[in-house]
């Protein structure tokens, strides 16, 4: 029997196109060691650890006539060397050029004939660092079960042994044509109703495949309870194109745990308030008109668990769950971000507010349980989030803000150590800014993720998130 994806899994296939690709990224930044970090290491260390992530080996195969969803067959010309790449930048490069960089290779679709990942090496970053970027499509994270690539290379040692020789894989026969229409006729006898919903998404009925993908995801009801009226007109939901741009920022935890036991919230909160004042910000130095009453709704991806009422109030927190206790849902939160509101003490507490009402009635999960759940949890979660947040209409909500905990210690690959971690989150239809964030060994991580028509002012936006972090940590002593 075929390895079938799943409907949540296909929808995002039917659902991309040339100016919404659907794939999430990250970059990590390494200081290379005295023993060297260069490709062959890199691609040494995949190779010796692939076979621990199967999918990667695998591409998607379609059924003709869409009877059927598509399957992941074993990609029969395999070749590690097309998937993980090399790049450089001009000597002494800087962050700048890094950001450039990423911003490219994020604007361009995966290739759907081979495997769905990239992982390229960038070197000739200043001050000795070396940068690794991946790409990975969402059809590929089927849940917080899910290993990412980067789960696979990065160690919490930094001299852990690379391994022994991986065995000598062979692909699998790839099904014949007949096998596979022999299959779906199967299935359809099983489930008559699939080869209708199967013949839409393959002509791209995307309005039934949303609906798919949000039954499968969980947490449409809630969201849409806040939802009673569309989001806010603005500058944040032009159409989209093609090209992207990246940005970064960075606070240190220990600075925001701090706001956050003086105003007794959680990170989470503090976090959102902080983009809530850089959002303002930004909305002013364009002319924008902004009123006390002026709102932006944030769509907040969170993992929840059904059934733990306890965790409801710690996401973000120090608390934890059993691991067994958590789930793969992740429930959609469409949050009203007061960005009229000039006071950042009185802005935190509305956001707080706001989140407060959805963690009740969500059973949001621990963020200690969440980075436990498979080690090095931040690629599969923020993927989740990018998942649930393109089942909704544009009109819905006009930024999708990922936050997700990362482990507080140092991770390696190949000896390196990573430095820095940013998320890139990819945009839905109609939407110009994704803003992902990631905590890791004491630093939380903005990456900005944006169309390249809409937001031209992107730097500006990243470096006013760096001013409402100092404004946010400012109220500790107010």
């Amino acid at each position: 029997m075929s390895d079938r994806l799943s409907a949540v899994d296909s929808s995002f296939l039917y659902l991309e196109d040339y100016t919404t690709p659907m794939h999430v990224g990250g970059v990590a930044v390494f200081r290379r060691p005295r023993s060297g970090f260069d490709y062959d290491k890199v691609l040494s260390l995949i190779d010796r650890r692939l076979g621990l992530v199967p999918r990667y080996r695998q591409r998607v195969m379609e059924v003709p006539g869409g009877l059927a969803r598509p399957v992941w067959v074993d990609d029969q010309d395999f070749d590690l060397t097309y998937h993980v790449r090399r790049s450089a930048l001009p000597k002494p490069g800087s962050d700048d050029q890094l950001h450039d960089l990423v911003a490219r290779l994020m604007s361009r679709k995966l290739d759907p004939t081979r495997p769905l990942w990239e992982l390229y090496l960038v070197e000739g970053l200043s001050k000795n660092r070396v940068a690794v970027i991946t790409k990975t499509h969402q059809a590929m994270v089927d849940g917080i079960g899910a290993i990412d690539i980067g789960q696979v290379i990065y160690d919490t040692e930094k001299d852990r042994d690379l391994g022994d020789e991986d065995d000598l894989w062979m692909p699998r026969p790839q099904p014949r044509v007949a096998e596979l229409l022999v299959e779906a006729v199967t299935d359809a006898v099983k489930s008559p109703g699939e080869v209708v919903e199967n013949a839409r998404a393959a002509a791209v009925d995307v309005t039934a495949t949303a609906q798919k993908v949000g039954r499968a995801l969980g947490g449409v009801a809630s969201a849409l309870r806040t939802a009673i009226v569309p989001a806010p007109a603005g500058p944040l939901n032009a159409p989209t194109t093609t090209q992207r741009r990246f940005a970064v920022a960075k606070a240190k935890l220990e600075d925001l745990r701090a706001v956050r036991n003086a105003h007794g919230t959680t990170v989470n909160d503090v976090v959102l308030a902080v983009v809530t004042g850089a959002l303002r910000n930004w909305l002013l130095s364009r002319g924008e008109v902004v009123s006390p009453s002026t709102t932006l709704r944030a769509m907040v991806p969170v993992s929840v668990n059904a059934g733990d009422a306890e965790a409801a109030a710690t996401y973000w927190d120090t608390a934890s769950l059993p691991v067994g206790a958590i789930g793969n849902k992740v429930s959609a939160y469409l949050v009203d971000l007061p960005v009229g509101e000039g006071n950042p003490t009185v802005r935190l507490h509305q956001v707080s507010h706001a989140m407060r009402a959805h963690a009740e009635s969500g059973q949001s999960v621990a963020a200690g349980a969440l980075v436990r759940v498979s080690g090095f949890a931040p690629p599969t979660l923020h993927a989740l989030g990018a998942r649930v947040a393109n089942q909704f209409s544009d009109r819905l909500f006009n930024v999708l803000v990922t936050n997700v905990p990362g482990p507080q210690v140092p991770l390696y690959a190949a000896g390196a150590k990573m430095m820095e971690m940013f998320p890139v989150v990819p945009l839905a239809k109609n939407q110009s800014l994704s803003v992902g964030i990631t905590s890791y060994d004491g630093g939380v991580y903005f990456g900005l993720n944006a169309d390249r028509d809409a937001m031209p002012d992107l730097g500006v936006l990243a470096s006013m998130v760096g001013e409402a972090i100092d404004e946010m940590i400012g109220t500790v002593d107010a």
